[in-house]
């Protein structure tokens, strides 16, 4: 065969071959997938810059510093961003809510001239501002408290899905999709980060920055020095669901032993009164009447 008949089939197959196998060897799915996930993002950031790019957002960054910026934002990435309250409408009430409690400030300062109305027209005045970082303090805590709560059933069920064969990610995933609460969402997203392109680390670590939780923390490195290492994840599933039932155990235990505690000032200042007045109040009333008839 002639050499250049050769080489011009060689220039024809070559990237005919390449073409076919790189058509059937792509992922077409999970490219739907990062893709879809990447337009979820882009429309909702879009639609967060539609939605909160007014004068009183601007007004808002202008008067905050940048450190109050990114705790508030921290307190956003605690309480689960939620969809109704963005970065840019906290920073526009926040505000807006000091000014509504600077007026009513003045109201009760010009109501009342002794110091304690002062004082109370200065506490609404910060009580206004700083409303909206309450609000995503207290939906924060109730969100961590609902993840502690879930974390030892959680790594339960991953357990049991890594010793019957899937790996890490496919046991993440299963629980995240049998769960209902914010520790699947969590869960979850941790495996579309995955999906997009960060690294199992970086993944892991942003998990672990978007909680409070101790307990939580403490897996995630597990998890990470796991993976550096080595180690095999179903013994360290095992050790730690053990460590969080004990924990959990523990927790209620405390709670158990608090209890006395709580219950006895409503005791000493509501029902004994009550219980006193019922049982001596007509021996009282018959003794004061004996002797006063006398």
């Amino acid at each position: 065969m002639s050499p250049l008949i050769l080489l011009a089939l060689l220039l024809i197959c070559l990237p005919l071959g390449y073409l076919a196998w790189s058509l059937l060897s792509t992922d077409k799915k999970g490219q739907a997938v990062a893709r879809d996930i990447l337009s979820r993002g882009a429309h909702r950031a879009e639609a967060e810059k539609i939605t909160s790019s007014g004068p009183l957002e601007k007004i808002g960054r202008r008067i905050t510093p940048a450190g109050y910026v990114q705790k508030l934002d921290h307190l956003l990435s605690l309480a689960g961003r939620p969809a109704n309250l963005p970065l840019g409408r906290v920073l526009a009430a926040k505000p807006v809510l000091g000014l509504a409690g600077g007026l009513v400030g003045l109201w009760l300062s010009s109501v009342g001239t002794t110091p304690i109305m002062k004082l109370a027209g200065l506490f609404v005045l910060i009580l206004g501002y700083f409303i909206p970082d309450l609000l995503l303090y207290s939906k924060g805590q109730e969100r961590q408290k609902v993840m502690q709560l879930e974390l030892a059933n959680t790594l339960d069920q991953m357990l049991i899905s890594v010793e019957a064969g899937l790996g890490f990610e496919g046991a993440m995933a299963r629980a995240g999709e049998n769960g209902k609460g914010p520790l699947a969402e969590e869960l979850v997203r941790t495996l579309q980060d995955m999906q997009v392109g960060r690294s199992r680390r970086e993944s892991y670590l942003a998990l672990a920055e978007r909680t409070s939780l101790p307990e939580l923390r403490s897996f995630v490195q597990a998890i990470v020095q796991a993976d550096t290492y080595g180690i095999a994840i179903s013994r360290v599933l095992r050790v730690q669901a053990k460590v969080m039932r004990v924990k959990r155990r523990q927790r209620a235990e405390e709670k158990a032993m608090k209890l006395p505690v709580m219950i006895l000032f409503p005791l000493l200042f509501f029902i004994f009164p009550v219980l006193f007045i019922a049982i001596l109040g007509p021996a009282v009333i018959n003794a004061v009447m004996t002797f006063s008839a006398k």
